[in-house]
């Protein structure tokens, strides 16, 4: 019997899961949940099979909990399933050596079929999200992102220069970078862009 767990914010999405899946006398949905950090609390204490996560949960995302499976090194196979084409997302998952990486609007029936792959050891990527991935690599340096991120929280260049101990020249010029890379009209563009893709 395989044993999951699937974690799902939208209860309706949720319940219909389980519901789908146990008519397959092969699987048991030991637990459902509406949050990342429920979904690993049990993950942690009993180790199934399978975790089906969705990525934006309240708590911990599921991108965080498939961290944290990795870290602490649960066997626990690991299957994300989203409505999110973004390229850094599916980037994060992959680096995180993720077991499939799905789309909600597939069929429950291609789900089981994944579970099954990925109980053979297979991998399972979404052809449309490989595309995109592709077609948009993230195509900011590490320093790049972090200095974004802070963007994000309407810092300034010297607050930024100040808290990441870099000089106010060299964050306008990360900045400079950022916005150029990006083809973003200002600096709030390019960290919603980034934003929207998934690269920070």
């Amino acid at each position: 019997m395989i044993s999951i767990i699937i974690a799902e914010d939208q209860y309706m999405l949720r319940k219909a899961m389980v519901q789908l899946i146990e008519f397959n006398e092969q699987m048991k949905v030991v637990n459902d949940c509406n949050n990342g950090g429920d979904a690993f609390e049990f993950i942690e204490k009993y180790h199934p099979d399978i975790a089906i996560l969705d990525i934006e949960m309240p708590g911990l995302t599921g991108l965080e909990v498939l961290s944290k499976i990795r870290e602490f090194k649960i066997d626990t196979k690991v299957i994300i399933v989203t409505t999110f084409k973004r390229p850094g997302y599916f980037e994060k998952a992959v680096a995180n050596e993720v077991d499939a990486y799905v789309l909600k609007e597939r069929s429950v029936e291609d789900l089981i079929q994944t579970i099954k792959h990925v109980m053979n050891g297979e991998k399972e990527y979404s052809t449309s999200l490989m595309t995109t991935l592709f077609k948009e690599s993230n195509p900011l340096t590490h320093k790049e992102q972090v200095v974004l991120r802070e963007i994000g929280d309407n810092l300034s260049s010297k607050e930024i220069a100040e808290k990441l101990y870099l000089s106010d020249g060299t964050v306008r010029n990360y900045t400079s970078n950022i916005i150029d890379k990006l083809n973003a009209e200002n600096r709030f563009n390019a960290w919603k862009k980034a934003k929207e893709k998934g690269w920070i």
